[in-house]
Parts: structure tokens; sequence; C-alpha cells
């Protein structure tokens, strides 16, 4: 079967976002001094073929832990759906 994970990517809380800093000063450039806080991160979208959602659960993990998030640094979530 064929699943889809949606995976987000975000920077870990107690580390400096300077991406999310720009970001929050240009919309204050912009005259968006409403917006407090900005966190810049990432989406993936993984497509692959797995027996199960579990499997397929399984396989996203396994990316996540290997290649797509950096765990010092980064942290993860996913919902996989089949797709």
């Amino acid at each position: 079967m064929k699943f889809t994970a949606h995976i987000n990517v975000m920077p870990l809380k107690e580390l400096l976002d300077p991406q999310g800093k720009a970001v929050t000063e240009s919309l204050h450039n912009l005259g968006l001094s409403e917006v407090t806080q900005v966190r810049v991160g990432k989406h993936i979208a993984l497509s692959m073929e797995a027996a199960s959602e579990a499997d397929a659960r399984a396989k996203a993990e396994e990316a996540c832990k290997k290649l797509l998030a950096n765990q010092v640094m980064e942290s993860y979530a996913f919902e996989s759906v089949e797709g």
C-alpha cells in the first residue's frame, strides 16, 4: 500500500532560531509589530510503499532519526496517511 508521511521538523525550543529572529524583525519592519516570535522549520512529505500504517510509521521514524532531523538541534513530529 502507498502511504504519505507528513513530517514537521523544528528547531528545539531551547536553541536560538536565527532564521526565525530575522523573519520576526522583517515582519516588524513591515508594520506587523504584533508578531512577537517566529520559529522557522521545515515540512517534508515522504511517499512510500509499506505493508501497513504501522510499518509506514516505523519507516518514517527511521528516516527522521537517520537523516531528516538533527536530533541535537531539532525535534520532529509526523503522521502517516494512507494515500
